[in-house]
């Protein structure tokens, strides 16, 4: 007798593992483990040998699974009666072989899948014979696994999941760059940009007197527009470096010693394309034109930076955000 119950618990626990197994380790996805074994986790780099051959893996679980379970109905059916025996076979392998492993392996996959493997490498051997050709003619007929793609609204909700579970290792300052990295790019120069009316301009024939120089010091830019006859007509860009020599009595007209290497952008260019002209063309500001070719605003390096990382504030800022002011 107790011979028999250990015979029907050796079945139970093979039939477990084999249908936990092939729920667990064929729901990894082969990507995500690469990922994991490029960064050093050594239950990933355990499981991913085997996973990633997975039409044999899976051959050799199901038919692992389907041997057990047959075996355990035939060994039932001979120490029991009839119906007897086919109740309680489907009940143990219901309850004991399929539902408890598949809901312990579905929670912790990787990590019984790891201490798994020398008993999948045994099985792998064994019905090898049966698996290799049924595993070559699947992926024949079937191909290779494609990898998982996420779309940009996808990544952020899985930020948001991941942040939100107790394992999350991302702080505050890590969520909102990453968050700010996936949607700078579908916002437009406008919706960044300092508007026209909130820009501090000089005039090209303004002279740098202790008033004009008082003014730059107050408003604390290092760039500023300079125009012509209209403010539709910026001709230059004055750096507030370059005024550090300029004596307010020798009246330097703002023309003199402004720098004429003005670049400009429409107000409807995408953000990520004003990054990579920054970068590339080594600048700091903008002029922001309109659909008209008028002056709409400037936009800074700063401003696209903050969309990203969130306010940047130095010991010059006043705390007022330019770009909503007196809307």
């Amino acid at each position: 007798m107790i011979i028999n119950y250990l015979i029907i618990l050796i079945f139970l626990t093979l039939s477990a593992i084999f249908s936990g197994l092939t729920l667990g380790l064929m729901g990894l996805d082969t990507f995500e483990l690469e990922r994991k074994v490029k960064l050093k986790d050594n239950n990933a780099a355990k499981v991913y040998p085997l996973r990633k051959r997975g039409n044999q893996l899976l051959c050799t679980l199901l038919i692992g699974n389907v041997a057990v379970n047959s075996a355990l109905a035939v060994f039932l059916g001979s120490i029991t009666q009839g119906v007897l025996a086919g109740l309680i076979a489907t009940g143990l392998i219901v309850i004991f072989g399929e539902i408890i492993p598949q809901s312990l392996f579905s929670r912790h996959a990787l990590k019984l899948g790891a201490k798994a493997i020398p008993l999948v490498y045994l099985f792998h051997f064994i019905f090898f014979p049966i698996t290799w050709p049924l595993a070559k003619i699947l992926d024949k007929a079937l191909g290779g696994e494609l990898p998982t793609v996420y779309s940009k609204n996808e990544l952020k909700l899985l930020l948001e999941d991941h942040n939100q579970s107790a394992d999350s290792k991302l702080d505050s300052d890590e969520l909102r760059i990453l968050k700010g990295g996936l949607e700078y790019s579908d916002m437009t120069v406008q919706e960044v940009m300092t508007p026209r009316i909130n820009t501090f301009f000089l005039k090209s024939t303004a002279t740098l007197n202790k008033r004009t120089l008082k003014k730059i010091q107050k408003v604390g830019h290092s760039r500023i527009p300079v125009f012509d006859q209209n403010r539709d007509k910026v001709i230059g860009i004055l750096y507030s470096k370059d005024l550090i020599p300029i004596d307010p009595d020798d009246k330097e007209l703002v023309s003199k010693i402004m720098r004429k290497n003005t670049h400009f952008i429409k107000d409807s260019a995408p953000l990520d394309s004003v990054l990579n002209r920054f970068k590339k063309e080594k600048i700091h500001l903008f002029i922001v034109t309109d659909q008209f070719g008028g002056m709409a605003g400037i936009i800074t390096l700063e401003d696209v930076l903050e969309e990203i990382v969130g306010e940047i504030v130095d010991e010059f800022d006043t705390h007022v955000d330019m770009r909503v002011v007196n809307k």
